[in-house]
């Protein structure tokens, strides 16, 4: 399976394409689409939307796996946030591509172990998995756990993770 997974922001939204299954997963491509302050918020879900086109046009995935809102901080980062994965949702649409969600404490147990693991963890263990050379930025290394939990989620031997899974 070739998945493409997204960590939604409007300044900094993570990416990973991975294939292969949670035992033996491969990063293809990840990263960070960080948008410059200037720009509006419009401006910005315009060229997520845009750019995840291109990473889904380029790279074929056979789904996309991307993180659930939950109220984090404010109200307006909630929506902020949201916004972002709508654009996610809209371009995995066009392309016929099924979506999945992930809570971030699922992604982070079948990443780490621990639903209420940290950030540098995650990172650290994406670095590990994936047999990566560098550790990768957070943004970029959350994206590779929405990754990895989709995998494992599609193996009958993790079922605490499959049921995790929900298909928007």
């Amino acid at each position: 399976m070739r998945v493409l997974s997204i960590d939604p922001a409007i300044r900094n939204t993570g990416f990973a394409v991975i294939e292969g299954d949670y035992r033996s997963p491969k990063a293809l491509c990840y990263g960070t689409l960080s948008l410059p302050s200037k720009l509006s918020q419009s401006q910005c879900l315009y060229r997520i939307h845009g750019q995840l086109v291109e990473l889904i046009e380029k790279w074929k995935p056979d789904e996309l796996a991307i993180e659930s809102i939950i109220y984090v901080q404010s109200m307006r980062t909630a929506i902020s946030m949201g916004s972002s994965r709508g654009m996610a949702a809209l371009a995995a649409a066009q392309h016929e591509l099924p979506i999945c969600e992930y809570s971030p404490s699922s992604v982070k147990l079948a990443a780490v172990g621990r639903g209420s693991a940290q950030k540098s963890q995650v990172a650290f263990m994406m670095r590990a998995l994936m047999q990566l050379s560098e550790t990768p930025e957070p943004d970029a290394a959350d994206a590779l756990a929405i990754g990895y939990t989709h995998l494992a989620a599609a193996d009958p031997l993790r079922p605490q993770i499959a049921r995790e899974r929900k298909y928007i």
